[in-house]
């Protein structure tokens, strides 16, 4: 990471472009070293979305965030404000396009991303946001959190639920990779416009849905092997 970084830093300081250019480099060399040296393969399933759109994602480990970045065309994240500080990672992320954000401040950020995209300060793109606000392992259950109906609810887009297993071959602590096929999944979009009780518990379910049968796919049954 540090050497793309430093590599693509010239024009990733005067374009956006030249930082999505180095992230998505990043992805794929991920991607295929986890595969040439671990046996860990990757794949995305679904139709992978375009457009102005909002992807509320389940998330259980880095592996996940690399997965989806990989394929959308710009995509942006809704972040943790501490992020901002992180070497590497966090200037990229700025420059992107990713929307840090303050406990309790979600709404202001939001609203100034949403402004600058209609003002033209800043390109359009997919929004990513994860619901259930950090990663969770594999089987632990954790709520929506009401920040993704709000953000459904304030921007108006659509919304494309994604799940994943991916927990089971890349912890979200420690360094062990694991073989076998990481998955992150797009399911089909949810339209704007339902209340906000109806739309988290769509979301929920659908998402925990797709996400526990991608794990049993994998050999791991959360009913079963959480009992």
């Amino acid at each position: 990471m540090a050497i793309l970084g430093i590599l693509f830093l010239p024009w990733a300081l005067f374009s956006a472009r030249g930082a999505r250019a180095a992230c998505k480099t990043y992805c794929v060399w991920v991607r295929f070293t986890a595969r040439v040296l671990c046996g860990l393969r990757t794949e995305l399933r679904g139709e992978v979305p375009t457009g102005e759109v909002l992807i509320a994602a389940k998330h259980q480990s880095f592996l996940d965030i690399i997965l989806i970045f990989s394929v959308v065309p710009a995509g942006k994240f809704i972040m943790k404000r501490e992020l901002m500080y992180a070497p590497v990672i966090g200037q990229y992320a700025l420059k992107i396009g990713c929307v840090p954000v303050e406990r309790g401040k979600r709404g202001q950020a939001i609203a100034k991303m949403l402004r600058d995209v209609e003002q033209g300060a800043a390109e359009p793109g997919q929004l990513i946001i994860y619901p259930q606000g950090s990663r969770i392992a594999p089987g632990v259950r954790a709520p929506f959190k009401v920040g993704a109906a709000l953000l459904y609810e304030q921007t108006g887009q659509t919304c494309v639920p994604a799940a994943t297993n991916v927990g089971l071959f890349w912890p979200r602590k420690g360094i062990l990779r694991k073989p076998g096929l990481a998955v992150v999944e797009f399911l089909p979009p949810i339209a704007p416009g339902l209340d906000r009780e109806t739309f988290l518990k769509r979301l929920e379910q659908e998402v925990e849905t797709a996400s526990n049968a991608l794990m049993l796919e994998a050999g791991f049954d959360v009913e079963k092997d959480l009992a």
